[in-house]
């Protein structure tokens, strides 16, 4: 007997999942949060989710504290509620960046919230872009770790060619993803940004390895969270005689004014994905929203037929 599909969604990012549900042709998953006047969050599920092979959509951004101890109650409530399986589906995976102890006496946070979502009672983990791929390891159970660059790459090349462009790495740890994009993009030359830091969210100089004169530049990134790696980079890339910059990142961190500096920086457009929501703002405003959601919810009907989810990605 096949195990009924079911969808349940955090209040982080609810257009999100309601699109991957409409995608899927499925009613979402009745539930009920509730916030006491002390912080302290309940939850009541309202659909029979007895044997059923449920998801639970919840991308743990700001304020992300709260929104990773909902998910955690959420799977807690369905593991009581007798669930099949539970997939804890975080298109964004907050904490990502505290993947290793760099310095003495600090914790390892991500391997933390990983044993957290498995002690809760997640079963397999569907997410987006992780900052580090080696940390699936922290997790005993599947990691489905899905890729946005294939959605992401047809709008660039419909819209800034194949032509005089060349992708850029914001780093040397980037240089992977800026190497995928730019085989997608009929083998467009990568240049890498050698970047020295002077503290967390703080760059003290930048230099170019490669020749961007005359080019499209486009620095591809996992996420974009203060903007001044990005702002800084573009600058540095026009000194270096680019024709323009423009920016990917897939998630939209955004902290603080971010958006605001993007917006007064040498950057054209500023490509990002739905994983957290953010709204396309009027004149001025460089940023470009492109959703997730069909391929959120195609992956979401792999792992439930037991389909092959890198198929998406051959």
């Amino acid at each position: 007997m096949t195990r009924p599909l079911l969808v349940f969604s955090g209040r982080s990012i609810p257009s999100f999942a309601k699109s991957v549900c409409e995608t899927l042709a499925i009613q979402e998953g009745a539930i009920e949060i509730t916030q006491f006047k002390d912080g302290e969050i309940s939850v009541e599920i309202g659909d029979n989710v007895r044997g059923g092979d449920v998801f639970v959509v919840q991308s743990t951004c700001t304020p992300g504290n709260d929104h990773l101890m909902e998910l955690l109650i959420i799977i807690d409530a369905l593991k009581r509620s007798s669930a099949g399986r539970i997939t804890a589906a975080i298109p964004y995976f907050g904490y990502a960046r505290q993947d290793r102890k760099v310095k003495p006496r600090v914790p390892i946070t991500a391997k933390l919230v990983a044993d957290m979502i498995t002690t809760a009672g997640a079963d397999r983990v569907l997410t987006v872009d992780l900052h580090a791929g080696q940390m699936m390891g922290f997790f005993n159970i599947p990691v489905d770790n899905l890729f946005a660059l294939p959605t992401l790459i047809p709008y660039f090349k419909s819209r800034y060619g194949s032509s005089d462009v060349t992708i850029v790495a914001p780093d040397v740890g980037g240089v992977e993803r800026a190497r995928f994009f730019a085989t997608r993009l009929e083998n467009a030359p990568i240049a890498v940004i050698d970047k020295r830091r002077s503290g967390p969210n703080m760059v003290a100089s930048m230099n170019v390895v490669g020749d961007v004169a005359g080019q499209t530049c486009v620095i591809v990134d996992d996420m974009v969270d203060t903007g001044g790696t990005l702002v800084k980079a573009a600058q540095t890339l026009m000194e270096q005689g680019a024709k323009r910059v423009v920016a990917c990142a897939v998630h939209p961190v955004l902290s603080g004014d971010a958006r605001a500096r993007l917006n007064e920086s040498d950057i054209e457009e500023v490509v990002v994905t739905d994983t957290i929501p953010h709204v396309t703002g009027g004149n001025g405003d460089k940023l470009t929203v492109l959703s997730l959601a069909p391929m959120y919810a195609e992956a979401i009907r792999r792992i439930h037929s037991d389909d092959s989810v890198s198929g998406l990605f051959r």
